[in-house]
């Protein structure tokens, strides 16, 4: 018996194991059609998870991924409508639901830490898993970069699944074989001129089969793909009818503005609710504790937004504040300084002995550099709209994860998350922050205390700002050597800072975190320059606030880090900063070529002609890596005439971003990014102490004006390759290119961010001292 009890577990484990290797070397499941079918409307038909067509000739396009200003309903769009043939002007995009086929795989994937030109089978492997593993029990979001990258199969596909399902309802009218039918937008047509519109052949169409490996299109055909192409929201923005999630007004909607702990993480010990209580239209009053990385206080619930705030106003609150309350940003960030005696770090890349390398060098440099916390300060505050009806829920929110939303609210109501109904409206900026839940989950427990009625979450300005999830504040310290020749020999560099995954697990999904983050030292390790000895690495910060996702997140100011020491590296080479870079990347001309561009464009090696006033100008290059794209950068810069203001008048801006679906769109979120970019790179600084964020509204925490834009020239690399990221990558180059331009103006080395020029006199005190 028990021989045979041990044959039967061991077979069984075998079988198992069979199973289990069989799965792995199978690819991800489809990800063409729900889980559940579509909705549709009388006279609408689903063709697939991502798109629906009407029998009056229109086109309506699922979009997986939130709209925030980047332009992916226009572009993710364009992927589906070109395989589809449709006639654009009668495409339109409504949010998906969730579901598993919307999941972000690419995202997760890039995530691995691991650098770019690594090719092996073990990696291979690792990444096939992930994504198998994504495709399953992965989330719906949008961030990395990486909307088009991961639907530019799926969408495609959707849409000529579509597109066959429709010739061959046509071939079928007309008794011919599929295989001689072509299309145009919005119709079939017959190898004898015949035509059927879509309109026409919806209904029988939708009723066929799935065609199991539609046919896709090469780029030649490509009808939109690869076109400058208007934003598809451009009209609704224009008239006012776009919606974002503080415009959501469902009937018989309430308000409630919130009284925060004034230090991160702290919550309400005690409050007196009695004059609240007594102004009119107050409805409730109630207590929120912290939840998912937030901070606890108390909400007033009124009939007006007004009402509302001046209730809260009125509030008599003992606080609690927590754990935070002695931390101050200035002594953390001279902490990690510290950290970087002692600490060595985990080593993300390394090639040969780079310490042997630096004993041997003929000259050695050293330098380090400083990044602040940082606020995302967009321009909609955080606000999330939510009822509670005792066994269901609805939220209107502006979030860049719809299921991690919904289980927010979720937790926070007792419900299962199926109970949750999340409607997903425009952002008005993302960047990060609406990747997080905390406030979803604060709205949600609100909202309990007035079941039945809708109770929009308003925060002011000031709140958003100081009860953010910043981007970590960073060290970075640098060793090179040179040869007696001025050629690069050793590269090291160690970082120090808050890890933001870790927390992020813990946050969103109750994990503990653990292992390396790639976020932390992307834009260090990750790059392309040939090194040839090199040890990159960061050391994981525990303490501080919590952090979270920022646009571009670790390249935002690695790229400062890297690319401003290396230009002191061919300084010190006595070369020229764009050759020297160059020499580099002799077996990376993807880099090298969107380098010279740059370069090419901005009329490098000329001189640089002043500026308006006559000021004298300089040029600062930078070259980064991120999100699979390459950007190069030419900043031209002079100083205002008190000799402190650093004055941007143009940026050359050169992308390899493989296929620019919508090459419109690419130049946008460049001038994007680098105006973000330089908001951050010259005035972006959250300074924290005894656990209180010190910013409040644009006057302490400023943006760059109108006026102070640079004219922005755009050079997109022609390619067919897959397309890669372009909602980040041009942040990060710019705020190195502008510092490089500042030395040669200057020739002071800003190795602190936000950039600031030391004044005459101290310079002259620091040219004395040395």
């Amino acid at each position: 018996m028990a021989s045979t009890r041990r044959k039967f577990i061991l077979g069984s484990m075998a079988s198992a194991g069979a199973l289990v290797v069989g799965w792995s070397v199978l690819p991800p499941r489809q990800r063409l059609t729900t889980s559940e079918p579509l909705p549709t409307v009388p006279g609408e038909m689903a063709f697939n998870g991502w798109v629906r067509l009407a029998e009056d000739g229109g086109v309506t396009v699922m979009l997986a991924k939130s709209e925030m200003g980047q332009g992916v309903s226009t572009s993710l769009a364009m992927l589906l409508a070109d395989e589809l043939d449709a006639d654009w002007s009668r495409v339109r995009v409504e949010a998906s639901p969730i579901d598993r086929i919307y999941n972000n795989i690419s995202m997760v994937v890039d995530g691995l830490p691991v650098h770019p030109d690594t090719d092996n089978l073990v990696l291979d492997a690792a990444r096939w898993m992930t994504a198998k593993t994504m495709r399953e029990i992965g989330v719906m979001a949008t961030g990395g970069s990486s909307s088009v990258k991961d639907l530019w199969l799926p969408m495609r596909q959707a849409g000529a699944s579509a597109r066959e399902m429709l010739v061959v309802a046509a071939a079928r009218r007309w008794g011919l074989a599929p295989d001689g039918c072509r299309t145009e937008p919005g119709e079939v047509i017959a190898p004898d001129g015949r035509r059927l519109t879509y309109a026409e052949l919806v209904s029988e169409a939708a009723a066929g089969p799935l065609p199991r490996r539609p046919r896709l299109k090469t780029p030649d055909a490509f009808r939109l793909i690869g076109k400058p192409t208007p934003r598809i929201d451009a009209a609704a923005k224009l008239d006012g009818s776009a919606r974002y999630g503080i415009d959501a007004q469902p009937g018989g909607l309430l308000y409630a503005a919130v009284r925060m702990c004034p230090t991160l993480g702290g919550r309400a010990a005690r409050f007196d609710e009695a004059a609240a209580r007594a102004l009119p239209g107050v409805r409730a009053v109630t207590r929120f504790d912290p939840a998912r990385g937030g901070t606890g206080g108390v909400a007033v619930i009124a009939d007006h937004p007004w009402r509302a705030r001046q209730a809260a106003d009125a509030l008599d609150i003992g606080w609690e504040p927590g754990e935070l309350q002695d931390f101050d940003s200035q002594a953390f960030i001279e902490g990690l300084s510290r950290t970087l005696d002692r600490e060595s770090g985990f080593a993300f890349f390394r090639r040969a002995d780079v310490d042997q390398a630096l004993g041997a060098a003929s000259a050695r440099l050293s330098a380090e550099y400083r990044a602040p916390f940082l606020a995302h300060g967009a321009l909609e505050p955080i606000n999330c709209t939510v009822r509670f009806d005792s066994d269901r829920a609805t939220v209107w929110v502006s979030t860049q994860v719809p299921g991690l939303a919904r289980q927010a609210a979720a937790d926070a109501l007792g419900l299962p998350s199926e109970a949750v109904d999340v409607r997903v409206l425009q952002l008005g900026g993302g960047f990060g922050r609406r990747l997080e839940v905390d406030f979803i989950a604060q709205a949600a427990t609100i909202a309990r205390a007035v079941p039945g009625q809708p109770v929009q979450t308003l925060w002011t300005r000031e709140q958003d700002t100081r009860h953010d999830l910043f981007r970590p504040a960073c060290v970075a310290r640098f060793e090179a050597g040179l040869d007696d020749q001025g050629r690069l020999t050793a590269w090291k560099n160690t970082s120090a800072g808050q890890a933001i995954v870790p927390q992020a697990l813990k946050r969103l999904f109750g994990l503990p975190g653990g292992g390396p983050d790639k976020t932390a030292s992307e834009g260090a390790f990750d790059q392309g320059y040939e090194w040839p000895a090199a040890r990159i690495a960061h050391v994981n910060v525990a303490g501080g606030p919590q952090v979270g996702f920022w646009r571009a997140v670790g390249h935002s100011h690695q790229a400062f880090f890297k690319e401003s020491f290396l230009d002191e590296v061919a300084h010190a080479a006595g070369a020229d900063p764009v050759a020297f870079r160059q020499g580099l990347l002799q077996n990376h001309p993807r880099q090298r070529r969107v380098l010279q561009a740059a370069a090419d464009a901005a009329g490098w090696g000329n001189p640089s002609p002043p500026a308006p006033d006559g000021a004298p100008t300089a040029l600062g290059v930078a070259l980064h890596d991120s999100f699979g794209s390459s950007v190069a950068q030419v900043a031209r810069v002079s100083l205002a005439p008190d000799r402190q203001t650093i004055r941007v008048h143009r940026v050359w801006c050169a992308i390899d971003c493989g296929t620019a679906v919508n090459p419109a769109g690419v130049r946008q979120q460049m001038e994007s990014g680098i105006v973000f970019g330089l908001s951050a790179a010259l005035y972006g600084q959250v300074d924290i102490v005894a656990g209180q964020v010190q910013p409040g509204n644009y006057h302490e925490q400023p943006v760059l004006r109108l006026g102070e834009a640079p004219e922005v020239e755009c050079i997109i690399i022609p390619s067919q390759e897959h397309p890669e990221g372009v909602g980040e990558p041009g942040l990060p180059p710019i705020a190195p290119a502008v510092a490089n331009a500042v030395f040669a103006l200057t020739g002071q080395r800003l190795r602190q961010l936000p950039l600031k020029l030391a004044s005459p006199t101290d310079v002259r005190a620091d040219q004395e001292k040395t």
